[in-house]
This record gives structure tokens, sequence and C-alpha cells, in this order.
């Protein structure tokens, strides 16, 4: 399937398929490639929706996880979608998260995978390197357990954002932003059926801290893919697709009380 981008209001987005919604967000060097084996699978008995979340354009003033969470409030007031199943990677996880305590009443569901918001290990401490395009590709196979998920496909886009001083600054202005801000002691509040999908090779977001999260989100069940990173759904889309599937299935949004 092809993803066509809309432009509506200012937001670009994925809109594909009907039923419950699915809202996917993506994170820092995110792009919407990351989710096309969800939204293959998913959109033939879901409404997939995927913001493209204004990392590399929004203000530099507001460039960090309040700043995205407020996006996201204003994304799905304006497409009017409530009762979502929310899912988010790595910073999407986290922008996830933080909507999911300040909105309850709209999240029935949370999935998180390889999520920031307790720890996680940038993309090497002086990254982005300018104009060094070995790095570059070296660290973004870093994010993979299997180096040839890093298309030069991949590795050209973050290339080209890294060349670019103005995204560069939001992107470490956000960075920077996540890692000050840790979610232990707000997380207990969560109170939706949280589903965790990790990869057990994960040098990001390594395994302990899934564990962190399945100890801290009340009701929430941890699963790992082995010989997999920092993006599950990247690598093992079959396995991710299928755990997704278990989990949608035995919390029916009827049985689902707020």
């Amino acid at each position: 399937m092809e993803l066509q981008i809309r432009e509506e209001a200012g937001f670009k987005f994925i809109d594909e398929g009907k039923g419950e919604v699915m809202v996917l967000l993506h994170g820092l060097f995110g792009a919407l490639s990351n989710w096309h084996g969800v939204v293959d699978h998913f959109s033939k008995n879901y409404r997939v929706v995927i913001p493209l979340m204004p990392i590399y354009e929004m203000s530099l003033h507001k460039a960090g996880v309040p700043g995205l969470v407020s996006f996201v409030e204003d994304f799905v007031k304006h497409m009017g979608l409530k009762d979502m199943t929310l899912l988010g990677n790595s910073l999407g996880g986290h922008v996830a998260l933080v909507y999911t305590l300040k909105n309850g009443d709209k999240v029935k569901r949370l999935v998180l995978t390889g999520s920031s918001g307790l720890f996680e290990d940038s993309m090497g401490g002086s990254f982005p390197k300018r104009g060094n395009y070995e790095y570059v590709k070296e660290r973004v196979a870093y994010t993979f357990y299997s180096p040839e998920t890093a298309t030069k496909e991949l590795v050209d886009e973050v290339f080209d954002i890294t060349n670019s001083n103005a995204k560069c600054l939001r992107i470490i202005a956000i960075a920077k932003s996540a890692q000050r801000h840790n979610m232990s002691k707000d997380i207990t509040n969560i109170k939706v059926p949280s589903l965790l999908i990790w990869g057990l090779n994960d040098t990001i977001t390594p395994p302990m801290v899934a564990h962190e999260f399945n100890r801290l989100i009340p009701n929430s069940e941890l699963y790992f893919i082995d010989k997999c990173g920092h993006a599950p759904m990247m690598e093992h889309p079959e396995k991710f697709n299928s755990i997704l599937d278990k989990f949608l299935a035995k919390t029916p949004l009827t049985a689902i009380t707020t």
C-alpha cells in the first residue's frame, strides 16, 4: 500500500481504513515508512491515523515534549478523534504517555515500543555530526539489531536532516527536553490497558527500561521480540502485529471503562 499524505488545516497526516481509531506517533527521526507494516495490516479492520509531527518546523521555544503534546491535542481535536488506541515509538511513546495522562477520556488503550520517558541512550553523545555520512550511517544502524534495516533511503533521510542547521537546533532542543522529563512519578497514574512491545536487543532504551515501564504502569503487559532493536514494528512487523492483534482482541472497547 502506498501511504497517501493528506493536508488539512495545516496538518499533514495519514488516514487509512475504517473502524476503531488507532493513532500512531513516530519518533525524533521517525518517518511514515516506519509504520508501513502496521498500516498495511491494521487498516483492514481499523482506522489508522498518523500525524506528521512538526519536529523540524515548530518554533524553537516550543520545541520539546510539551509542545509536541499540544500539537497532538490540537490534531485530535481537529480530527474529532475519540476512543483511541494510542501507539508511540521512541519519542512518540513519550508524547503518548503525557497525552494519555492529560487526556485520559480520549485514550482507551496505550501501546509503547522503545519509548523514552524513563531513560534513553541518545544517538551518540556528539550526534549529529554534520557532513559525515559514514558516521550518520553508523548511528542509524545502531538503532537496529540487523544493520541492513538501515536502508540507504533511511540513512539519506537522516543525513539530509542533520545537514540543516534549523532542523538540528530543534532536534537537540527536543532531545534535551525528553531527557529532562522523567516520568517515573507520573506513569503510575495511567489507568488504561497498556501494552509494551520491546526489542530484546534495543541499545537506546534497553530491556531494563521496558521492565521499569512494566513495573510502574499499573495495567500493563510486556512482550520482548528477540534479535530486535529500537523499532520492532520495522524489524519484525509480523511479530509486532501479532502481539498487538492479541492485545486488541482481549481488551475490547466495550469492556474498557474509565
